[in-house]
């Protein structure tokens, strides 16, 4: 691998974040099988889905996307290693996300029928049908589109639609039932839309320091928002309301720890970044 390549991958990777979706694996995983060593199984797909979130991202703050300066308080990738290297840095990250998956249920870590379906989960989840078409969806809302389902739409694929895979993935290396698989991906459709949501509003309200990023960049590329459309005090109802319905989605499903997943939930209704 061309050591330039390699370096713009690892600055991203490695420039923090709340790492949210890894921990929903290994999360989701031990809920489900109440066993600490689940840890240890979800890891490869915990990394794995962290190097889809951290792709699209690089994608996201192209000149040709967001346009963004700053990215977790240090310059967006395109700013420190160019446009091209950029671009090719998401690819590799892409891509590698489901040589981690394969690898896994190849050498046992993870059983290879549960390592199929999540292959089958991300391609889908990840691409035209989940989070590929909520970021195209969100490019047109910025030519017009203003309704609260077109909204709607944009934030359960662009964002949920991730953690959906997230916690789901984790059931199956877990062992969970169909109807626990389910009651997961309830769960993450919710504190997905939520933590969207939650965004929208730090956009406006939140600190630029603890954001590391600018505010008000949706006010200022006319994005269209839940605050814009409802209001900010509607919207932090919003995200209430969804972070109790994810959570009653993991008490109905009967896990037998699931106490990670629910204070997950709590978190994300209260972070101020």
């Amino acid at each position: 691998m061309p050591g330039r390549l390699r370096e713009a991958m690892l600055y991203s990777l490695e420039a923090g974040g709340k790492r949210l979706r890894p921990a929903l694996v290994l999360s989701a995983a031990e809920a489900v099988s109440g066993q600490k060593s689940a840890f240890d199984a979800a890891l490869p797909v915990g990394c794995a889905v962290e190097y889809i979130h951290t792709y699209s991202l690089i994608h996201d703050d192209l000149p040709a996307m967001d346009n963004d300066d700053f990215r977790r308080g240090k310059p967006t990738n395109h700013k420190v290693f160019g446009e091209a290297m950029a671009i090719l840095a998401g690819d590799a990250l892409l891509t590698h996300a489901f040589h981690l998956i394969a690898r896994a249920g190849r050498s046992g870590t993870v059983c290879a029928e549960a390592a199929l379906a999540i292959v089958e989960d991300l391609s889908r989840l990840a691409g035209a049908p989940g989070m590929v078409g909520g970021q195209a969806a969100d490019m047109l809302g910025e030519q017009g589109m203003t309704s609260i389902g077109e909204l709607e739409y944009i934030h359960l694929h662009k964002t949920s639609d991730l953690i959906v895979f997230s916690v789901t993935a984790g059931g199956r290396i877990g062992g969970a039932s169909a109807v626990q698989l389910e009651l997961l991906a309830k769960y993450g459709r919710n504190i997905g839309l939520a933590f969207q949501i939650q965004d929208d509003i730090l956009d406006l309200i939140g600190d630029e320091m603890k954001l590391g990023k600018k505010t008000n960049s949706d006010v200022q590329q006319n994005k269209v928002t839940y605050p814009y459309l409802i209001g900010i005090e509607a919207s932090m109802a919003q995200v209430e309301r969804l972070t109790q319905e994810a959570k009653s989605a993991v008490l109905e499903a009967g896990f037998a720890k699931p106490d990670r997943l629910l204070e997950i939930a709590d978190y994300l209704v209260r972070r101020d970044h």
